[in-house]
């Protein structure tokens, strides 16, 4: 028995460009949750993909992470709209995986979004004083989190 594999000719530029662009839109709604560590968790966004380029379990993935995130500030809109924003091309990102790909890669890839926006999440601790005391993902971050890991999960 052969497994069908999903690749990235399965989509067109624009729907690849919306896939692509997913997980580093869950890190940006991590990002701007809270902004007390943005340089590292922008910096730990990269770590993130080149874990996964390591760890990649489909064609789909590997494909993803080949080429680092790239997000068009321009296009986002107003910072008050940004959040809903969000959301919407993350969720249209998936509906399309889930349309083309197999059911499990359509699994791998709601995993690896929630994966970069949990990495980004732990890249900085938040309050504090010289790295001393304070949280590792504040209270803002974590809402994102299981707001995001909610929507991801119950589209599986």
């Amino acid at each position: 028995m052969w497994s069908i594999v999903t690749a990235k000719r399965e989509f067109n530029a624009e729907e690849w460009d919306r896939i692509a662009q997913a997980p580093a839109l869950a890190a940006l709604a991590v990002i701007v949750a809270d902004r007390g560590g943005v340089i590292r968790e922008s910096i730990a966004l990269g770590k993130a993909y080149a874990e996964a380029r390591r760890d990649a379990g489909s064609e789909l993935i590997e494909q993803l992470v080949a080429s680092p995130p790239h997000l068009d500030r321009a296009s986002m809109g107003e910072p008050d709209q940004l959040r809903t924003q969000l959301d919407e091309r993350i969720d249209d990102a998936v509906r399309l995986v889930e349309q083309k790909a197999t059911p499990e890669e359509a699994a791998q890839y709601r995993q690896f979004i929630l994966r970069v926006a949990d990495v980004v999440a732990h890249a900085a601790k938040e309050g504090g004083v010289l790295g001393i005391g304070g949280k590792e993902v504040s209270e803002q971050e974590q809402a994102v989190l299981d707001e995001l890991g909610a929507r991801l999960s119950a589209g599986g």
